[in-house]
């Protein structure tokens, strides 16, 4: 009998920040894109509206986190691979129930979504229906294309560049070019959330036949890479305070990711790279955090 705490241990905690965060940020825009017009009717929304696509958001993350689970266990990625509790690969619940845990999930922010999509436009639909395709293919079905090297991209592009503008198009219904550019600094902090993860399994990857980013770089350019997304966002916060100067605090969060990449440069042990999981997630929280204050506060 699986237990509550396993269930929640197997759908990986420490990636939910790539969720909260982007919604966050989203949300900081669209206060900044409607200062004129701060009505009640424009509470209620922003309360509302934020709030259905904070659960989709967190719906579609824990749902991709239990469908990895699923489709790794049953082809047996998972089997010699540490970190995290793997609920297929350790025998802890059966394929079955995890599949249709991962189905529970998605359901829950198709919920949410068309919720949204009856306040805001019917074009939700479709859109979500891609991320929730995108999001069983990355270690799903015949051809899955996190096992291509491209989980990075997917990553960047939906809990980066989609949810953030998302967030604020849901909120205002117009998507501003800071959203675009916001959605771009949510991206690379998500991405080095997935990089040092697979940092950490290059060597089982390689050996089941996952060319994930990692293996494709190699263990050494794939380090350099981690610390690059972080360049990446800093570069992109620097684009973004043209618009809103106080965004530059979001540079002041990323100095709590001099740890993370000194840790994933040295590390030599699985056990260091999974606590280096911890601190990018952190991370990933406190810029993102003190990015969308700068925006509001402007």
């Amino acid at each position: 009998m699986t237990t509550l705490a396993q269930w929640v241990s197997g759908a990986r905690p420490r990636t939910l920040p790539a969720a909260v965060v982007p919604v966050v940020i989203g949300v900081a825009v669209a206060v900044d894109a409607s200062r004129n017009d701060l009505s009640e009717i424009a509470a209620t929304t922003f309360m509302v509206n934020g709030l259905l696509a904070l659960v989709v958001s967190l719906a579609l993350q824990v749902a991709v986190n239990y469908a990895n689970d699923y489709s790794d266990g049953v082809r047996g990625t998972d089997d010699r691979r540490s970190g995290p509790l793997r609920l297929v690969a350790s025998g802890t619940a059966s394929a079955t129930a995890v599949k249709r845990a991962a189905l529970l999930a998605f359901l829950m922010a198709a919920v949410a979504g068309l919720l949204l999509a009856t306040r805001t436009t019917w074009w939700l639909i479709p859109l979500g229906l891609v991320c929730m395709i995108a999001g069983w293919t990355y270690t799903g079905g015949p051809r899955p294309y996190g096992y291509a090297g491209l989980g990075e991209l997917f990553v960047f592009a939906f809990f980066g560049l989609i949810a953030t503008a998302g967030t604020t198009y849901v909120i205002v219904e117009v998507v501003p070019r800071l959203s675009v550019v916001s959605g771009c600094v949510a991206g690379f902090l998500a991405t080095a959330l997935l990089v040092v993860n697979n940092i950490r399994d290059i060597t089982t990857d390689r050996e089941s036949g996952k060319r994930t980013l990692a293996v494709r770089l190699g263990d050494r350019r794939a380090r350099f890479a981690y610390a690059l997304c972080y360049v990446g966002a800093a570069l992109t916060i620097i684009v973004a305070a043209f618009d809103a100067p106080m965004a530059l605090i979001g540079l002041v969060g990323l100095l709590a990711a001099l740890p993370a990449i000194a840790t994933v440069r040295s590390a030599t042990a699985s056990g260091e790279l999974i606590r280096a999981l911890g601190m990018t997630a952190r991370v990933q929280l406190v810029v993102g955090a003190l990015y969308a204050l700068g925006i509001i506060i402007r």
